[in-house]
C-alpha cells in the first residue's frame, strides 16, 4: 500500500461513521486531471489516482451521495490523505489515495484535490460484499495504435459505454494490458482516461508491453499488495513500470502479473509469487483468477513468439497445481478460449470445439485471450505452425485451430469479455461492442480489408450479440473443497505438497506432486 494511503486506511470505519476528519486547505492552486478509480485490496476499498499541477498536500473527500445537498459535500465528509509525488516523466505530480471502510450497497460521491482546487465530483456504488457478481474484461485498447488517437479513443469510449449500459451492475473492469500505444505519451493517456466510466467503476490495471517502457503507467495507477522487486520488472525499476499484485474481491482471488518480465528467472519468480499468495489466501477464496498481458495460447500473430513459447513451457503446470480456475490475457488482439488445460496438455481429449459447458476436472484451467476493445488494431488468426513451435500444433478435432483452443475468433469488430461469478460456476462470454461501422479505427482507416464473421463473408452481427459463451464448472473434489497444489521448498524436495489448510469457504486440498 502506498505511503500515506495505509495510514489513511487505519481506523477508517470509525472515521466513516463519525465523520470527524475534515479537508485541509492549501495555499497552492491545485488542478487535478486524469482521475481514475481503481481496485483496492478488498471490496470495501477503492483506490483513486490522478495527476496534479502542484505538489501540495491533497486528499480524496468522500460522502454518501444521499448526504450531498445541491452538489455540496456535508461538513463531516470524510477525507483520505493522498501520497503526492513528482512525476519522473512529463512533468507535474501524481496523487494516489485509498478509500477504505466502505459499506455495502451504498452510492458514494468523491472528489480529489484541496480547498480552492477541487476536481469535479464523481460517484460510484458498492454492492453486496458477498455472493454472485459480474466483472468485465477488456483487451488492448492501445490508444494511438491506429495512428489516430481520436478514433482509437472514440472506439474505447464506445466499448465502455456499450458494455456498461448492458451491464450496469458490473463490479470490476479488468484490464488485459496495453492501455496506450506509447508508454509515456500523455495525449494517448488522456484519450484512454477520457470516459467518466473509469471514475465510476474500479479499473484493475494490467501492464502490457506498450505500457512497460516508461513510468507513466505507475504514475497513473496505484495497485494493492504490489511487489516491486526486481524480478517483476524487465529492466530498470527507475525508468520502467512493473510489479505483481493481488486483491480479494468477494470470494475471488485475483492475481495480476507483469508478464513483460519473463527471462532471467522472472517466470520462476512469478510462479513463486502466485504460490505464496495462494498459500496465504487461497483457502479464503472460492475461485482463483490470474491476469497478465501475454497470451500463452495465442491464436494470432503472437502465437509462436519466442517469449510466448517460453511462457507456454513455464506456466501451465504450475497453474494447474496451484488450483487456478481462469486465466485472462490480452496482447494478440483476437479472441480465443482454451479447452480445459492440465499441466500444459488438453485435460479431456473428448472435449469438443466450442462446447458451451466445460467441467475443468482436477488441475483443469481455462485460458481466455481478449480481442481489441477499441478497434485500434486487430491481428488475424494464424494457422498452427509446427516448424516454429512443434509443441503448438493443430487441434485434431479442428485442424485450423491450435490444439489448445476450443474457440478462435477474429471479425475485426470490437468486443469485450463478461465473466459471471456464481456459487458453483463461472460463465465467460465474449460480446460484440461494435460493428464494422465507426468507431472502428483499423477498419475506418483501411488497415483491414474485410470485416465480419467468416473473414467478412457474413455480415457483421449486432452490438450486444455473443461471439462465444461457456459455462465453466471448476473442480472442487467434493461439495465443499477447493483443490489446489501449493508447493513449499521442503515438501517439494520430498515430492509432496503441504498438508490440508482450513479456510472460511472450505478446504484447500493439497496433493502429491505428479
Amino acid at each position: 500500500m502506498a505511503a500515506g494511503a495505509g495510514a489513511a486506511a487505519l481506523g477508517v470505519t470509525a472515521v466513516l461513521a463519525s465523520g470527524l476528519m475534515n479537508a485541509a486547505s492549501a495555499a497552492d492552486t491545485v488542478t487535478p486531471t486524469g482521475i481514475v478509480l481503481g481496485v483496492g485490496a478488498t471490496e470495501s476499498q477503492r483506490a483513486v489516482s490522478w495527476y496534479s499541477s502542484a505538489g501540495t498536500a491533497q486528499v480524496v473527500e468522500v460522502a454518501p451521495t444521499s448526504r450531498l445537498v445541491n452538489g455540496e459535500f456535508p461538513a463531516d465528509a470524510v477525507t483520505f490523505p493522498a501520497t503526492i509525488a513528482a512525476n519522473s516523466v512529463n512533468g507535474g505530480y501524481n496523487g494516489h489515495a485509498t478509500i477504505d471502510g466502505l459499506k455495502e450497497d451504498i452510492a458514494y460521491s468523491y472528489r480529489v484535490g484541496t480547498e480552492g482546487g477541487w476536481s469535479t465530483t464523481y460517484s460510484f456504488k458498492t454492492q453486496d460484499f458477498e455472493g454472485d457478481f459480474d466483472f468485465l474484461f477488456y483487451g488492448d485498447p492501445q490508444i494511438g495504435s491506429s495512428g489516430n488517437v481520436a478514433k482509437d479513443g472514440a472506439g474505447w469510449a464506445d466499448t465502455l459505454n456499450v458494455s456498461l449500459a448492458a451491464n450496469p451492475n458490473a463490479e470490476l473492469l479488468v484490464s488485459g494490458g496495453d492501455q496506450t500505444e506509447t508508454a509515456n505519451t500523455e495525449t494517448q493517456w488522456d484519450a484512454f482516461l477520457a470516459s467518466d466510466k473509469l471514475r465510476q467503476y474500479p479499473w484493475a490495471a494490467t501492464i502490457g508491453n506498450h505500457d512497460v517502457g516508461g513510468k507513466a503507467y505507475e504514475q497513473h495507477f496505484w495497485t494493492p499488495n504490489t511487489d516491486r522487486s526486481a524480478p517483476f520488472y524487465n529492466g530498470s525499476t527507475t525508468t520502467r513500470s512493473g510489479g505483481d499484485y493481488w486483491y480479494m474481491y468477494k470470494d475471488v482471488l485475483f492475481i495480476d502479473l507483469n508478464s513483460n518480465a519473463y527471462a532471467n528467472g522472472s517466470d520462476e519468480a512469478h510462479i513463486g509469487y502466485v504460490t505464496d499468495v495462494v498459500k496465504a489466501h487461497g483457502a479464503d477464496a472460492k475461485y482463483t483468477v490470474l491476469v497478465y498481458h501475454h497470451s500463452i495460447y495465442s491464436p494470432a500473430s503472437h502465437a509462436n513468439d519466442a517469449d510466448n513459447q517460453k511462457r507456454r513451457q513455464d506456466f501451465p503446470t504450475a497453474f494447474s497445481r496451484l488450483g487456478v480456475d481462469l486465466v485472462l490475457q490480452g496482447h494478440d488482439h483476437s479472441y480465443s478460449r482454451s479447452y480445459a488445460i492440465k499441466n500444459g496438455q488438453k485435460a479431456h481429449p473428448d472435449e469438443q470445439p466450442g462446447a458451451n459447458e466445460v467441467a475443468e476436472g482436477p488441475g483443469g484451467v481455462i485460458y481466455v485471450t481478449a480481442n481489441s476493445a477499441s478497434g485500434s488494431k486487430y491481428y488475424d488468426l494464424t494457422a498452427p505452425n509446427t516448424t516454429k513451435d512443434p509443441n503448438y500444433g493443430p487441434d485434431p478435432l479442428n485442424p485450423n485451430s491450435h490444439w489448445a483452443n476450443s474457440v478462435e475468433n477474429q471479425e475485426h469488430v470490437r468486443t469485450y469479455v463478461k465473466v459471471e461469478v456464481r456459487k458453483n460456476k463461472l460463465v465467460v462470454e465474449n460480446i460484440r461492442s461494435g460493428t464494422c461501422a465507426a468507431p472502428n479505427a483499423a477498419v475506418e482507416l483501411g488497415q483491414e480489408s474485410w470485416c465480419g464473421p467468416n473473414s467478412g463473408a457474413t455480415a457483421a452481427q449486432p452490438v450486444g450479440s455473443t461471439v462465444d459463451k461457456v459455462v465453466i464448472n471448476p473442480y472442487r473434489g467434493n461439495g465443499h473443497s477447493i483443490s489446489a497444489s501449493v508447493p513449499t521448498p521442503a515438501a517439494a524436495e520430498a515430492g509432496w505438497l503441504q498438508q490440508t489448510t482450513e479456510g472460511a469457504t472450505g478446504t484447500l486440498t493439497l496433493t502429491a506432486l505428479s
